[in-house]
């Protein structure tokens, strides 16, 4: 039984100008946001690739060929259909293409190995796909219980100006290393191009509904079981609305332009830059991968209204701005997500575009957006923002989530809101695990302040608990960095036989310094209480990361114990 418990929201009062506190309920589907910037912008530029433009019409009826072609080889409403490509124009119809049949889009990271691939494959089960051209033999190489029968290959540089694609043919070693790394020939595969010759579908066709199910996001990264977020038509459809009224100074339509540095199959690139821009009749810049000089470029011509980012992206993108002397003025809005914004990297980025740099926090099964630092002079340093509109915060026990932690307290985070999600795919029990009467348990620590403000503590499973107290690895992270060898940290905890766990922390340095672990260890002292300051550390060449950006904690963890016990 879902309570009825309405708590405060003392975060409204702080929202930026023109921002409303609640959002009226949607209607419709994904697709119809496509419609209307198609019937209010049809000549503008909605895709740029590599500098050629597809038109919101021409788009269109891209997507209208799709659809029909995916039909006619057997796609139906409520089918799972496995996407697996880079950010390309071909990735953004095929994406409403499904949608346009009322089947579910399942996005896929196309650098995946074939065993991490192969394992959400074995989960959702889809038997179409629509694969990069590099990754169909994968695909074709899984056993027959998880055969693709109806395989789409991509040729993304397809897509690309034809001048782009004559120099890539040109026999020469950086031509062919370009062409290889992008591209490959394939055999026993429909080809886009064939997909695209059927003759659209027709406006009759049944459209999506408010609450069909849209996609899968998959949330577990590259280690542990797969688990797909299910996410329908409103929940995305409420999280780009949501994202559209917390920037009212960005107006719809031609001049808007939305960069896609962030990879689409991730679920923060998917809301922020395709649904978003689609929703903002925007200019989509699309990249394949981030590539400071290819950024620069476009930055030229046309600067980014709004570029979601983390904060590596920003901090390479400035660098290479200076460097090569080019303007960053013009970006007016950048959000970042996914970790920590340093305070330091945010003056100057703002300094350099003229425009805002602010921290949001989100997780897949939140669509993924959930709060974000007003885009204004009263956001807060050190802090994720703002819930959005419409969203609903508590701080709760995290040993009896029924019960709010005194305010100002620290306590895991629980939501509720439009853009939550309703389960895992075929999860009931992993489900139920993450749900307290109606509200998403985020499974971070937070402590929300008197204006609203929420501060993240940490991951509740990435707490260590040592001769009984918790340690948040993020603290003990930030205190490390501080000194001035250290140049990045990842803090977990190893097995010990006195304390449970003991704090322990990998680091990178300076290239050639010379290391006194001892004097680091002295130095955190300084900064910390006793029991949070590592027992061990260990210098590494690297930190595992994600593509976005993150310290994978868990591989870091897994290489620690197998050095230390040598398993």
């Amino acid at each position: 039984m879902t309570t009825t418990y309405d708590p405060p929201r003392p975060w409204i009062a702080s929202y930026a100008a023109g921002v409303p506190s609640d959002l009226a309920e949607v209607t419709g589907s994904l697709i119809d946001i496509v419609d209307a910037s198609v019937r209010d912008y049809p000549d503008a530029p909605a895709l740029e690739f590599f500098g050629r433009t597809t038109s919101y019409r021409d788009m269109q009826e891209a997507i209208d060929r799709a659809a029909a072609g995916l039909r006619d080889r057997g796609v139906r409403a409520g089918d799972p259909v496995a996407i697996v490509l880079p950010n390309c124009p071909q990735h953004i119809i095929a994406f409403y293409a499904v949608l346009r049949l009322g089947a579910v889009v399942v996005e896929h990271n196309p650098l995946y190995t074939p065993r991490e691939l192969r394992k959400q494959f074995e989960d959702h089960g889809a038997t179409h796909a629509i694969v990069w051209s590099k990754v169909v033999e994968t695909v074709q190489e899984f056993p027959d219980d998880l055969a693709v029968r109806n395989l789409i290959s991509v040729d993304v540089t397809r897509a690309m100006p034809f001048a782009t694609r004559v120099a890539l043919r040109l026999p020469i070693a950086k031509a062919r290393e370009s062409r290889a790394a992008l591209t490959t020939a394939v055999r026993d595969a429909t080809s886009w191009e064939t997909l695209l010759a059927s003759e659209p579908l027709p406006a009759s066709h049944p459209r999506p509904q408010t609450d069909d199910l849209a996609i899968i996001q998959y949330t577990s990264g590259t280690t542990g079981t797969p688990k797909g977020a299910s996410l329908t038509h409103r929940n995305l459809l409420a999280n780009a609305a949501q994202a559209q009224a917390w920037v009212p100074s960005i107006t719809r339509g031609n001049g808007c332009v939305v960069y896609a540095v962030l990879p689409m199959f991730h679920a923060y690139g998917l809301t922020l830059c395709l649904t978003f821009a689609m929703s903002m009749g925007a200019r989509l810049v699309l990249f394949p991968k981030f590539d400071p000089d290819l950024v620069l470029a476009v930055m030229k011509k046309h600067p980014a209204t709004f570029l979601p980012l983390v904060p590596p992206i920003a901090d390479r993108l400035l660098a290479a701005a200076k460097e090569k002397g080019v303007s960053l003025a013009g970006t007016e809005v950048a959000i970042s997500g996914a970790m920590a914004l340093p305070h330091e990297l945010v003056v100057p980025f703002e300094k350099a575009s003229g425009g805002f740099l602010v921290e949001g926090y989100g997780l897949s099964e939140c669509s993924p957006v959930l709060m974000a630092n007003p885009v204004a002079d009263n956001r807060v340093p050190g802090t994720v923002g703002l819930p959005l509109p419409g969203t609903e915060c508590r701080v709760v026990d995290p040993e009896n989530p029924a019960v709010d932690v005194e305010p100002g307290s620290a306590g895991e985070l629980i939501v509720r809101g439009p853009q939550v999600f309703s389960g895992y795919y075929g999860k009931p029990e992993e489900t139920e695990a993450v749900f307290v009467d109606g509200w998403y348990r985020t499974g971070d620590i937070v402590t929300i302040d008197d204006a609203g403000f929420v501060r993240i503590v940490d991951r509740i499973k990435e707490l260590i608990i040592t001769g009984g107290f918790n340690v948040a690895p993020t603290e003990v992270e930030n205190a490390l960095r501080q000194h001035p060898q250290v140049i990045d940290a990842a803090v977990v905890g190893l097995p010990s036989e006195h304390s449970g766990e003991e704090v322990v922390a990998a680091i990178v340095v300076e290239s050639g310094a010379d290391i006194d672990v001892e004097a680091i260890r002295e130095f955190a002292r300084g900064i910390l209480t006793p029991y949070k300051v590592p027992r061990r550390l260990f210098v590494v060449d690297e930190l595992p990361k994600s593509l976005i950006g993150k310290v994978l904690r868990r591989q870091v963890r897994e290489r620690l114990l197998a050095l230390t016990t040598g398993s």
